[in-house]
């Protein structure tokens, strides 16, 4: 099995995609360091695969801390939950935390981490489609406030990734659509053939088939590698290509107190919303916006916002952490395949977007 790599010097580090990696000792083991651990996971996951990664881990001195499910616990209380368990384990400087679970498990795992006596090692498990092709790589960690979707955090690259896709089976149906949101922005932001390689392939995913989903989660973490290896901290405005969708997606979120809609349902309404605003900016024409409309309805995706007064979603889109100098910064839409910056769109527009497609 041939690792794709994230290329950021002597803070490199290997993303396995396949099956059956829960139980290799041998690459598992090969990127801890020699002191305790502590997985963190939630009621959900972990009685399907807590005890068969202990079990790969045979002989390491191992503790646990066992979350609630949901992003509504991605919280400030619920870290100090998991940095109460790292005291408690004693875990020190030379141990390491492995999130095993979906996006809120591994946010909070790395950001736990990164924090834990100045910073100790992690490494990522994800479990969930969305998980395996987004969160779990790049470092990005953090919780969640009121006011904002991942307004407290940090950046800590993992020591690896492991992208089980045996994990997959036991996916539930929405969760597993949920994924394929990301999956359609990475072909969106960066590369047209995997967009209609996605057209093309759709029912495949939908039904698991081990070599497209493969395929997918693959040709995702190799496009977010490289963006991530060429802005890691989003100095130079690359990264931020990745949060195609995102800004109307999060504030989405966080109109509905984080309940009631997945993090992946979120960006696929927020991949329309940003491909409608773009065709009214005048960068890409109707025939775009159907195909996107048309895939994310292929992938069983919703794709109208919440019933929520559009001046709201406007104002929650302000509290984005791309926001400067009072601007709301937007990744558009040059062309599928193609996605851009802009710091220039009004309310009006944006307004004009929501106002539509709420309707």
């Amino acid at each position: 099995m041939q690792p794709l790599t994230i290329a950021l010097g002597e803070r490199s580090y290997p993303i396995y995609v396949g099956r059956g990696l829960l139980d290799d000792r041998e690459r598992l083991t090969a990127h801890l360091p020699r002191g305790g651990l502590c997985i963190v996971s939630n009621a959900t996951v972990a009685p399907l695969y807590l005890d068969r990664l202990k079990q790969s881990l045979a002989g390491r001195r191992v503790v646990d801390c066992i979350l609630p499910d949901g992003e509504q616990y991605k919280t400030l209380a619920t870290f100090g939950t998991v940095l109460d368990a790292l005291v408690a384990g004693a875990v020190h400087r030379d141990g390491a935390v492995i999130a095993l679970g979906g996006g809120v498990i591994g946010d909070l795992a790395g950001f736990s981490a990164a924090c834990y006596q100045r910073g100790i090692a992690c490494v990522q498990i994800p479990t969930t489609l969305l998980s395996q092709v987004d969160s779990s790589v790049g470092g990005k960690t953090g919780v969640n406030h009121p006011g904002g979707k991942n307004l407290i955090g940090a950046f800590h690259q993992p020591s690896a990734v492991y992208a089980d896709t045996d994990t997959l089976a036991t996916l539930p149906d929405r969760e597993f659509r949920a994924g394929i949101a990301e999956i359609i922005k990475y072909g969106m932001l960066e590369d047209a053939r995997f967009f209609a390689w996605l057209e093309a392939r759709m029912a495949d995913l939908l039904a698991r088939d081990p070599e497209a989903l493969e395929h997918a989660i693959r040709r995702s973490c190799e496009i977010k590698a490289e963006v991530v290896a060429a802005d890691e901290r989003e100095t130079s405005g690359r990264r931020a290509l990745l949060n195609l969708g995102h800004t109307f997606g999060h504030a989405v979120e966080t109109a509905v107190g984080y309940e009631g809609w997945l993090h992946g349902e979120a960006v696929a309404v927020g991949l329309l919303l940003a491909t409608d605003l773009s065709a009214r900016l005048g960068l890409v024409d109707g025939v775009a916006v159907d195909r996107v409309d048309a895939l994310l309805g292929a992938a069983g995706l919703p794709r109208r916002p919440p019933a929520v007064p559009a001046g709201e979603l406007w104002r929650l889109m302000q509290m984005d952490k791309k926001v400067a100098d009072g601007r709301v910064t937007l990744v558009v839409l040059e062309a599928l395949g193609r996605a851009a910056l802009r710091r220039d769109v009004t309310e009006a527009d944006v307004l004009a977007t929501l106002t539509a497609r709420l309707a």
